[in-house]
């Protein structure tokens, strides 16, 4: 067994690389870590709409009862749900299982501390030992030293909705907005929130039946999302993944709004407020070179860090930046909560286009973005960190960063999620980019795939 732990916590496919004896391992020497302090230690567990979370909720539910800790089953709801509600319930620890935006037969367990950040390696490592060297951490306690499941004492969807509205302080009464759930984790809370906030709103996405999470809706396929906008003549459509930690957002042209220029409109509102600190923004190496001249524009510095949420937010509570996040949607406001938060940053959008009085489209149309091409390469896990060990991958890469130098740029990584290495071009010509990124995709994929 290799390394279980990516770069969000242990994903595969449900029941053959994530199976529930896995889970329930999982579920033992996680809690057994994180909750040494705690003779009765309470652990929340929530998930996203797949088929396969019954069957590994049970399973980790098993492994924390068996170590003697208590279980608190919250249901559906979205990942950054868990770390609230964490928060809220004052519990030792939070799990939510979701593979995020990856398709249905996928699944994952992440893990959250009490006080609700993602863990750090250190604790990861730790877990994994306990699991790889099977190591028993319970001794088979037996009788009245064995955890019980409970139930909370009020409604986590609720506790949770009620949170999210406090985030912001504009009234959208009326404003006329389109959500698309993913089928996903948010397909009961984000229209909840909405609606309660008194917003004139139309859900796509929001019939999840445990096989069509991410399928053609969510934040990855925004396609029906920008027709149904345009369609309803709504002000913003709001895009989520599977579980909801991310958002993609429409202007009311129906045009994708992507996290770089997210992260631009929102950064700016928080600024003109004074509710910047010191003006720092958090980015990753995938941000657009637009982003970065935008940022300077309005007086503000970039932090950049490796691709991950773990970094950006690691990144952040060191040098007290207040927002951070990544192309893909995933932002993370810390003067609100621990993680990236789909619903929470669709509501600072919001807030953000009603108190500069202009248009999405405005907005977004004054952050230039470069032309920017990702092509993906199917490369086994085995093989994703080897090939730059290969010569004639060297000498295609250098070709290429010599092709754009200077007016563009290569970046190229192994995705900590997938069986993919994911290659990205920045450039002013569309079709020759597009070309190049193209050939070193197919060229990996022959060699590693």
């Amino acid at each position: 067994m290799g390394r279980l732990f990516g770069t969000d916590g242990v994903r595969g496919i449900a029941n053959s690389e994530l199976t529930p004896e896995l889970a329930f391992k999982l579920g033992k020497a996680g809690a057994h870590v994180l909750s040494r302090d705690s003779s009765r230690p309470v652990i929340l567990i929530g998930k996203d709409t797949r088929l396969s979370g019954d069957m590994l909720e049970d399973a980790l539910s098993a492994g924390i009862l068996a170590v003697g800790g208590n279980v608190l089953k919250v249901g559906v709801l979205p990942t950054p749900a868990l770390a609230y509600l964490v928060r809220a319930y004052q519990a030792d620890a939070g799990v939510v299982i979701s593979a995020s935006h990856n398709p249905f037969e996928y699944n994952g367990i992440k893990f959250f501390n009490g006080e609700g950040f993602k863990l750090d390696d250190r604790i990861e490592d730790e877990i994994e030992d306990i699991i790889l060297r099977d190591i028993d951490v319970n001794s088979h306690i037996t009788g009245d030293l064995l955890g019980r499941s409970l139930e909370a004492d009020d409604d986590a969807i609720s506790k949770y909705a009620e949170f999210l509205k406090s985030t912001i302080d504009v009234d959208i009464k009326g404003v006329r907005l389109v959500l698309d759930c993913a089928n996903g984790a948010a397909y009961q809370v984000a229209e909840k929130v909405y609606r309660e906030l008194g917003a004139d709103v139309t859900v796509i996405g929001n019939r999840p039946d445990g096989m069509n999470i991410n399928d053609g809706y969510g934040s990855t396929h925004p396609e029906r999302l920008q027709k149904e906008v345009v369609k309803q003549g709504a002000l913003l459509g709001l895009a989520y993944d599977g579980d909801a930690d991310r958002l993609i957002a429409v202007d009311e042209k129906g045009r994708i709004i992507d996290g770089d220029k997210l992260i631009c409109i929102c950064a700016e509102m928080m600024k003109d407020a004074g509710a910047l600190g010191d003006g720092i923004v958090t980015a990753t190496v995938m941000s657009n070179l637009g982003f970065h001249k935008h940022m300077e524009s309005i007086g503000c510095s970039v932090e950049v860090t490796s691709v991950g949420d773990r970094y950006v937010l690691e990144s952040m509570l060191k040098t007290g930046s207040l927002i951070g996040g990544e192309q893909s949607g995933h932002i993370i406001f810390l003067n609100h909560t621990t993680t990236g938060d789909g619903i929470l940053s669709s509501l600072q959008l919001v807030q953000a286009v009603l108190r500069s009085g202009k248009k999405p489209s405005e907005l977004s149309d004054g952050i230039e973005i470069f032309p920017q091409v990702l092509r993906n390469a199917k490369v086994k896990n085995e093989n994703k960190s080897r090939f730059m060990e290969d010569d004639e991958i060297k000498a295609a890469i250098d070709a290429v960063e010599k092709d754009v130098a200077g007016s563009g740029r290569l970046l190229i990584r192994p995705s900590g999620t997938e069986p993919l290495v994911r290659v990205m071009l920045e450039g002013q010509d569309v079709e020759h980019i597009t070309e190049l990124a193209e050939k070193l995709a197919d060229m990996l994929s022959r060699k590693f795939g």
